[in-house]
């Protein structure tokens, strides 16, 4: 388990935070592993009912370490983050999100995989992929699609504008704005919640409420192919040289 990936399960409630406040919680490859293991952990664990997702006060997550991105192949077979990706489709218990500061990239679409989200009135959401010289990644494509409809979600994947919390709501992206002195013990109390109902029958529940999961991993599995290529085109790597020297 990585020190910047920590879990701690209370009352059948796995909470699952980011320790990088250093570096807005931007996620990194050994990050990623540790995220997976401990998704696959709890799923195999009957004393887990419920995960929540929970960055830091100021920043939920900056999205994907730019350096440690540009080390390996991200979105190919057997990465970290794609590793991670296919847990996170896989999981097939509720997931909660706790959510504050900065949610870039990954900070927004991993969200999409989650039951409730509850952010603060500091929180905006970016998915800055076109303008990073990329395409929509963790099955974002399909998600926020069926998600909020096709010309919304168009909205903010093609314009890749920021958004706030109030925004979200309004799209049905989140559940609720919540005082940034309450957000964690909200989120916190709404997954206690679930968790305590009967086990079996939340996870059936969960996982009709969620029967596209295959068609997720085949969005997931395209948009990785479109991600790689990208990745390498004159115009990713003009954009990331770019940022890289500010």
């Amino acid at each position: 388990m990585s020190e910047l990936v920590t879990s701690q399960l209370i009352n059948k409630v796995l909470h699952i935070s980011f320790h990088r406040e250093d570096k807005k919680n931007a996620l990194t490859s050994e990050m990623y592993d540790a995220l997976s293991a401990t998704l696959k952990s709890a799923k195999a664990n009957d004393e887990v009912n419920v995960v929540l997702f929970k960055g830091s006060e100021g920043c939920f997550s900056a999205g994907n370490d730019i350096a440690d991105f540009l080390k390996q192949p991200v979105l190919e077979e057997g990465s970290p983050v794609l590793k991670f990706l296919h847990e996170l489709t896989n999981f097939d218990k509720p997931m909660v999100a706790a959510v504050s500061g900065p949610a870039v990239g990954i900070g927004t679409t991993l969200l999409l995989h989650c039951d409730l989200v509850y952010a603060t009135d500091q929180t905006y959401f970016s998915l800055p992929f076109v303008d990073l010289g990329l395409c929509p990644e963790a099955g974002s494509s399909y998600l926020l699609t069926r998600q909020i409809g096709y010309v919304r979600a168009a909205e903010l994947l093609l314009l890749a504008e920021p958004f706030d919390a109030a925004k979200a709501k309004e799209l049905g992206i989140i559940n609720d704005v919540v005082a940034v002195d309450k957000y964690y013990e909200v989120a916190q109390n709404k997954a206690e919640k679930l968790a305590s109902k009967p086990a079996h029958a939340l996870r059936v529940s969960r996982q009709l409420l969620r029967s596209n999961s295959g068609l997720v991993s085949k969005a997931i599995e395209r948009e990785a192919r479109s991600f790689s290529s990208l990745l390498t085109s004159d115009e990713a790597k003009a954009i990331f040289k770019k940022f890289l020297e500010k």
